[in-house]
């Protein structure tokens, strides 16, 4: 019940623009990966100074309880002891779900690690998947990337009762052969009962940047740059399929779903920024870097400290922080799902926009889009 009241507080907070703590806990476990993907630079970057198993058990010890914890990287399996992170979200977070986005590859020890897990804590695992076959091979870099994670989710997809897990794909659409393929990948998930959850690529990411301390967020309201080229065929194509495949969606994934894609088609087709939530980074979403460092957003690497050095009361009360938070306050807002989903459901946009159409009416005739018109 107290939960629930706070989610009150929390929904009135961030719609004034007022401090509060964390509900929802973004921890990159490490930005090693397996994959040499197209669009990442994860793979990219050294990761030798992970966060040990004990600092990240006295580092959660410190925080409140988190409503969702999502657990990604890199590739969170190559950490091996990562059930043993998970195992310590349960006992000091106690969150309502736990999610991880793998690449699959590492099936073995990802159904090893589902079948270990206490399973008094629902998970999400959501495994990337960007096509089929060749596609997919060529977006992550790896000739056997296909086989490896349709290996993983034709593995667990019978055991989601016994193993008290959800199972997705999550599809980033790096170009416009992510459409038909879109389509492709939707009659082979078919018979496996597993759901495509699809995401645009963005063409920057300050979070998987070479660069440390970098600001690359969107300077003005409704800019969104595509990592590939577009049509707006493509677009409305690519919203009309999943829409489509959303109607027999529960209810959460459903409005979530639409939410996103209608930040999308407004962006792409209209240049209109609509929805856009106030942010709540730093706020009611906390990210954790590998190293402990606790970053603004996305798309803004700035740090306010680090946990392994620092209390957690220290950073986030600290004026740096204080800082950063109005610089959120005046972001006029990116649409890269990880950051706008917490947004809308933690101040309550999700559901003013939840009985509105997907796309707005345009505005004035668009052109084709292209990079350099169009961020993930």
């Amino acid at each position: 019940m107290l939960r629930y009241l706070g989610f009150a507080r929390t929904l009135y907070r961030n719609r004034h623009q007022t401090d509060d703590l964390p509900r929802f806990l973004t921890y990159t476990v490490t930005f090693g990966c397996n994959a040499r993907c197209i669009m990442c630079d994860s793979w990219k970057m050294p990761s030798p100074n992970d966060l040990s198993l004990d600092e990240v058990r006295h580092i959660f010890a410190q925080l409140p309880k988190m409503d969702a914890v999502r657990l990604t990287g890199g590739e969170p399996f190559v950490r091996r002891d990562l059930a043993e992170i998970a195992d310590a979200v349960r006992k000091s977070l106690d969150p309502f779900v736990l999610h991880i986005t793998t690449n699959g590859f590492l099936t073995k020890r990802i159904v090893e690690f589902c079948e270990a897990r206490d399973r008094r804590l629902p998970l999400q695992l959501m495994v990337s998947l960007d096509g089929t076959s060749e596609k997919h091979n060529h977006v992550r870099g790896h000739s056997s990337a296909w086989d490896m994670a349709i290996r993983t989710i034709e593995e667990l997809a019978p055991r989601r009762k016994e193993l008290r897990m959800q199972l997705f794909v999550n599809q980033t659409i790096v170009d416009a052969e992510g459409v038909s393929e879109y389509k492709k990948l939707r009659d082979v998930l078919r018979p496996l009962g597993v759901r495509n959850n699809v995401v645009m690529a963005y063409d920057t990411s300050a979070t998987y940047n070479m660069e440390k301390e970098v600001d690359v967020a969107p300077t003005e309201i409704g800019q969104f740059t595509t990592f590939g080229e577009f049509s707006r065929d493509d677009i409305r194509e690519l919203v009309t399929e999943v829409e489509r495949d959303l109607r027999d969606a529960p209810l959460l994934e459903r409005l979530s779903k639409r939410y996103y894609l209608r930040g999308i088609a407004n962006r792409l087709l209209n240049h209109v920024g609509s929805p856009n939530p106030p942010c709540v980074a730093l706020n009611s979403h906390l990210r954790i870097f590998p190293n402990g460092d606790v970053p603004t957003c996305q798309f803004n690497t700035k740090t306010v400290g680090n946990l392994r050095q620092q209390s957690f009361a220290e950073v986030w009360k600290s004026a740096r922080a204080g800082e950063q938070r109005a610089w959120v306050r005046k972001c006029p807002g990116c649409w890269a799902e990880c950051e706008v989903l917490p947004s809308a459901i933690y101040t309550g946009d999700l559901l003013f926009h939840s009985h509105l159409p997907i796309v707005d009416p345009p505005r004035r005739p668009q052109p084709v889009l292209a990079p350099a018109m169009a961020v993930q």
